[in-house]
């Protein structure tokens, strides 16, 4: 028999369309591998993401015994775990798909050289982005750092590559020892937080291939105007099972136009759906080729902002009690749910960055230790666009009105009644400015401002002269 190619899966927990997995098979048995790798530069994982990975984990486990193969997992810096892995299972080659997070992808050249170095070949493949970051550039040659023309360029280029089939597969003849899943402590035990999540949520390339089918058999029609309206199932929900690969962005895209034109009347729908995929792509890009994106803002000056410092709001936000009911579903649906609607995300991101004045480095945070779908790339422009100083950012003196974006992406009150439950007897036009309530209709409601809902931590027009005053400093510095 054959040496042995070791696989070593990070954000490509499927199968199907795994290039490096197809890549490995064509030279004879192919040893899975899971490391968990928390050491140096990189970035823990948060606590919803961790719960995630348990369970994507235990379904690619799944999938592999079906193929008669063992899933290895092993703890520790992946530099000396890969080639201890190598060595036990005698191992004759290494492939893996890239990531693109500053951290991973400064080991993987090291590990990458030192395994070469000891006459073992190692091969990476590109298994998580439509394209290969930095494939699409300006005119002039440049990174695209607008959003509209890089997806324009995409867009109306050649298609992505085509999509890999699962690859006849066959054990190893050594299989080295693996770690115990469960020894990890992935999932929350004192207190168990994630019955939200276990309610919510179906881990594993199976799973997101249904969710994927049934969002394009037919919510996908309305989706360009669905998608702003968190009180309905207008989204896909795909993203947390795109952030560790249990689908990838080619699968989606050629199911995607596969659908399209079969189904024209489907057709805008999807190609605002794809606009979305594009957007992480770009988000790709953006991270890979600045690597200090999660801790410098895009736009120098901003590293000059004057934030607020203010531990009480802060916790207020992330509690979900600002006395805003769409900025309080939003933050509650995440603490229940790990996800959080992509409208009420550009909300609730506004108004701690605006409103509160707080560093938007602090909303990211959160956001990474909160989100089943925390990818670093897609947080950090996302949280970079919020806050004006990303790419294609909105402008910092756009400053939302959460009782306006409410009342106008939430008018009928189902996502705040739904995660603001206290409220709910409210009626519709008072719904999302509960302070504005005569006492009468807050008693028949069960409200006591201040007891059972808070006041607003902030006033809105007061917060919003505050925000543009600390942007004048930034120019008066200037």
């Amino acid at each position: 028999m054959s040496a042995p190619t070791l696989v070593w899966f990070r954000q490509d927990l499927r199968l199907a369309d795994n290039p490096a997995v197809a890549a490995a098979a064509s030279l004879g048995p192919v040893l899975p591998v899971y490391v968990l790798d928390e050491t140096g530069e990189q970035r823990p994982l948060g606590g919803a993401a961790k719960w995630w990975l348990h369970q994507s984990l235990t379904a690619l486990a799944g999938e592999l015994a079906d193929h008669g193969l063992p899933l290895i997992l092993a703890r520790g810096a992946a530099e000396h775990v890969i080639p201890d892995l190598v060595a036990a299972a005698g191992a004759g080659s290494v492939m893996w798909n890239r990531v693109y997070e500053p951290g991973p992808m400064v080991r993987d050249a090291r590990l990458k050289a030192a395994l070469r170095a000891r006459g073992i070949p190692v091969t990476s493949h590109n298994g998580s982005l439509l394209f290969e970051a930095g494939h699409h550039r300006t005119g002039g040659g440049g990174l695209f750092q607008v959003f509209t023309p890089f997806w324009r360029a995409l867009s109306a280029g050649a298609p992505p590559r085509p999509l890999v089939p699962v690859p006849a597969l066959s054990a190893p003849a050594v299989v080295p020892r693996s770690e115990d899943l469960a020894a990890w402590r992935l999932r929350p035990t004192t207190p168990d937080w994630a019955g939200g999540l276990r309610a919510t949520w179906t881990p594993g390339s199976a799973a997101a291939t249904a969710r994927l089918d049934a969002f394009l058999d037919g919510p996908v029609t309305g989706y360009a105007a669905a998608r702003d309206q968190p009180g309905i199932p207008g989204t896909s929900r795909l993203s947390p099972h795109l952030h560790l690969g249990e689908l990838s962005p080619t699968q989606v895209w050629h199911r995607a136009r596969t659908i399209a034109a079969a189904h024209p009347e489907r057709a805008s729908g999807i190609e605002a759906f794809l606009r979305e995929l594009g957007w992480r792509e770009f988000s790709m890009n953006l991270l890979a080729a600045r690597p200090s994106l999660p801790t410098t803002a895009l736009k120098a000056d901003f590293d000059r902002f004057p934030w607020r410092d203010d531990p009480a709001d802060l916790t207020a936000w992330q509690r979900g009690q600002t006395g805003y009911p769409i900025v309080d579903a939003g933050m509650r649906e995440l603490w229940q749910t790990g996800w959080m609607h992509n409208r009420v995300r550009m909300i609730v991101g506004s108004f701690l960055v605006k409103h509160l004045l707080a560093d938007w480095r602090l909303g990211e945070a959160w956001f990474w230790d909160t989100l089943v779908d925390a990818d670093l790339a897609n947080n950090v422009a996302s949280w970079q666009w919020v806050a004006g100083c990303g790419a294609d950012a909105q402008p910092y003196f756009r400053i939302f009105n959460p009782m306006l974006q409410g009342a106008k992406f939430d008018p009928q009150g189902a996502y705040v009644r739904r995660y603001v439950p206290e409220l709910a007897r409210l009626p519709d036009a008072l719904l999302h400015t509960p302070w504005m309530a005569p006492p009468l209709v807050l008693a028949d409601a069960g409200v006591r401002l201040g007891v059972t809902y808070p006041k607003p931590i902030v006033d809105h027009a007061a917060a919003r002269a505050r925000a543009l005053a600390a942007l004048q400093t930034l120019k008066v510095a200037a």
